[in-house]
């Protein structure tokens, strides 16, 4: 047998009167994700365990099969993996979001989604100026901040979670945090001039005005994922965290051109690779951020465009002789609060049973047959032979 899960990231949401009390997931032409359901079994999956923060890290440990309270340091230091950026025992990695504030309010968190060759030179000019920490760019506003023998045990908070607010109440605290003000004091200095800036300003563009560190840890150690199921795994994601939940656990990262890890992603090349892979490796965890950037941005039109893209993709993978295919979200994004929520999921299976669900929606899988599962029995019940 050949596995996939297929994650479109934050799809999850509420009903919207815009869409006549429908989510978008019940107004998207979904015909693909809804012959998953039609045709299998359905249920919600509890992918935040209780005491943690709705985030990806969370969320894709936990369908993974990684209990957070055990493996989760951080999510800096899962990126720091996918970047190839050796920690030593003594280092605190930081997820490092380049964003836009302006008289003390959190514009936006993602500066504009400035590109990463833009990002690559603001963030090479901020590493000259600051000494206290290393800094490496990523893609777009996603980047990394290492502190050598930092303290760690630093209160931060994430920046796609105060956006309209004053980010006064929201700055690092304990630990690291003096460290890590400073680097962001130098930022608004050394980019409050910068060339990338002034060129984005006359663009029409948002200016990156600063970093803002978040999420930190040291280096984590997850169990193989072949040796914890018996089974050749690969990911398929545009984001450094995915990518460094797998390199942890030993998965194969499947590099995809054209994978943007925002709303202009190659679907048609995830899913493409998606095959190829699986003709070498026993699962792969297809993972599509675009649903959760539309979430954040609050466009309903978006989310419900990425859901229909995502779908169309869909039926070429489900050609796979031999494949039980899930698909679900990792958290919901809900368009009202524009960031991470905690409720359960909807998931839908094929090729494990079959019950009365019509349609892939959060209602219908409600009252799915698998009822409502946590996340850590997720990949166990999709590998079982029943």
């Amino acid at each position: 047998m050949k596995y996939i899960a297929i994650i479109g990231d934050g799809m999850a949401d509420e009903p919207l009167p815009e869409l006549s009390g429908k989510t978008p997931l019940e107004y998207a032409e979904t015909p693909n994700m809804d012959r998953i359901a039609r045709e299998g079994r359905c249920g919600l999956l509890k992918t935040i365990p209780d005491g943690f923060e709705a985030g990806s890290d969370i969320a894709n440990l936990s369908i993974l099969g990684y209990d957070p309270a055990r493996f989760y340091t951080g999510r800096g230091p899962l990126e720091a993996a996918s970047m190839g950026v050796d920690m030593a025992e003594e280092d605190v990695a930081y997820r490092c979001n380049l964003v836009t504030v302006r008289d003390g309010v959190m514009e936006d968190f993602n500066a504009g989604h400035i590109s990463s060759a833009e990002g690559a030179e603001l963030l090479r000019a901020l590493d000259d100026a600051c000494d206290a920490a290393r800094i490496y760019p990523g893609i777009s506003y996603r980047n990394l901040l290492l502190l050598p023998h930092g303290r760690g045990a630093t209160v931060t908070v994430p920046p796609h979670d105060i956006v309209g607010q004053r980010i006064a109440g929201h700055l690092p605290k304990g630990g690291d945090a003096d460290l890590l003000l400073r680097c962001m004091e130098e930022s608004e200095r050394v980019f409050a001039e910068h060339p990338v800036n002034r060129a984005r300003l006359l663009a029409g563009k948002r200016p990156a005005t600063m970093i803002w560190p978040w999420s930190g840890g040291r280096k984590p150690a997850l169990r193989p994922f072949a040796e914890r199921y018996g089974k050749r795994g690969g990911m398929i994601s545009a984001v450094d965290l995915l990518n460094g939940i797998a390199r942890t656990a030993g998965m194969e990262v499947i590099r995809v051109p054209g994978a943007t890890g925002y709303i202009d992603t190659d679907y048609e090349a995830k899913a493409r690779y998606a095959r190829d892979a699986l003709e070498r490796l026993d699962f792969v965890y297809m993972h599509v951020e675009a649903p959760d950037e539309a979430g954040h941005m609050g466009s309903v039109e978006e989310k419900v465009r990425a859901i229909e893209r995502l779908d169309a993709v869909i039926g070429t993978i489900l050609e796979v002789p031999d494949l039980v295919a899930a698909v679900l979200p990792d958290h919901p994004t809900p368009i009202r609060i524009r960031t991470h929520a905690r409720e359960p999921v909807p998931f839908a299976v094929l090729g494990k049973g079959r019950d009365d669900t019509a349609a892939y929606t959060e209602r219908e899988a409600a009252r799915g047959s698998f009822g409502l599962m946590e996340a850590r029995g997720f990949l166990p019940m999709l590998f079982s032979g029943r």
